[in-house]
């Protein structure tokens, strides 16, 4: 699937569970709903995805880190229910895209009012 397409999807499935739920409940709910969400349109979406981390070639830990949502198995979709999302939230979820090697993130702040304001798209883009 073209990851332009999948990207739209994996929003407008955000959008439908903010529709549905409002701002204010706490992430772990966003995130049950949002699996339930994607797979009826037809997607994968792992959840409390473990990331190991390798430093020189080194697997330092099994379970570094954990992505709310991997949606069929390219975009890492981090969620949060806060006040303001801050510039640390995008570092973690860039974070887990150079960790994964996955090429997109979404981040969601399911605590806007209105969902087009709490969402951020990053790309990863390779070192070289």
């Amino acid at each position: 699937m073209n990851i332009n397409k999948l990207s739209s999807d994996i929003i407008k499935s955000a959008i439908n569970v903010h529709r549905q739920l409002g701002p204010g409940l706490l992430e772990s709910v966003y995130q049950k709903c949002m699996a339930i969400e994607l797979t009826n349109i037809g997607l994968t979406a792992d959840t409390e995805v473990e990331i190991p981390v390798v430093y020189c070639g080194k697997k330092i830990t099994d379970f570094g880190f954990r992505i709310d949502l991997l949606v069929e198995s390219t975009v890492v979709v981090e969620l949060k229910s806060v006040e303001t999302v801050k510039p640390v939230h995008k570092k973690q979820l860039l974070t887990y895209l150079k960790l994964t090697g996955k090429p997109l993130g979404l981040l969601f702040n399911f605590n806007e009012v209105l969902l087009k304001d709490g969402i951020t798209r990053i790309i990863n883009t390779p070192v070289k």
